[in-house]
């Protein structure tokens, strides 16, 4: 065999396996391609009912005068009324927190006005209620109209929305709430799996999203409401075998 032969052979040869590289490699990639899209993603929710476990009550009230000493001996026996009010309801000492008095002195705001307030000075005592007795609270500030019909004036904003119902336990329920939204979600991939002719297979990736605290009845202020809802999606993306 002459060597143009034996050449023509080599080149052959050569250009064969090129060929089948070049059938191989894309037919690989097409493969490993389709079984990473071979997934499905689903939405797993899970939801529980719980109570506030904390309870920030605002009280806040004012007291109008000429005199500053007879002003600031009135807020002083008010202050006492309150605190006196609370205490017969069933607050301790450290649930009650005194805040500092405010003095507005309307002469000083007048910035050239030649109009006279009727009152010079607007005196503001602020205190707050922290318990974890939300009951009591509830039932206390729903009974301080016993205290306006002693005079004591509530500032009008403090008083619309004097408390705030508080959850602090998320930590202690969130373990839960993600095992039952994962069961929720392989459920759906499940569902998905039967229809498609296939089988849920582990965990490509998760999400645990974000836990939401809710007024019980879905239509409100979630911090006016003692019953809360807690809800979380969490979002999961199954193999599918």
């Amino acid at each position: 065999m002459d060597d143009k032969r034996k050449s023509k052979i080599v080149y052959g040869v050569i250009l064969c396996i090129g060929l089948m590289c070049a059938g191989f490699f894309p037919g690989y990639y097409y493969f490993k391609t389709y079984k990473t899209n071979n997934s499905v993603v689903v939405k797993g929710l899970a939801e529980m009912d719980v109570k506030a476990d904390l309870a920030i009550w605002k009280i806040k009230f004012t007291v109008a005068g000429n005199d500053m000493m007879a002003s600031q001996k009135k807020v002083e026996t008010q202050l006492a009324e309150v605190i006196k009010f609370l205490k017969t309801a069933g607050f301790s000492d450290d649930e009650i927190i005194p805040d500092n008095l405010s003095v507005v002195d309307k002469l000083a705001e007048r910035y050239g006005s030649d109009r006279t307030p009727t009152y010079r000075y607007i005196l503001t005592q602020k205190l707050t209620v922290k318990s974890s007795n939300v009951n009591l609270v509830e039932k206390s500030s729903s009974n301080i109209s016993s205290l306006i019909s002693k005079g004591i004036i509530f500032d009008g904003d403090e008083y619309s929305k004097p408390v705030s119902y508080l959850f602090t336990g998320l930590n202690e329920i969130k373990p839960k709430m993600l095992e039952e939204a994962t069961k929720n979600a392989k459920q759906s991939a499940e569902e998905f799996a039967k229809a498609s002719d296939s089988k849920v297979g582990k965990i490509r990736k998760a999400s645990q999203g974000v836990f939401s605290i809710l007024a019980e009845t879905d239509d409100g202020y979630e911090k006016q409401f003692i019953n809360k809802k807690v809800r979380v999606v969490s979002t999961i993306e199954y193999w599918l075998d």
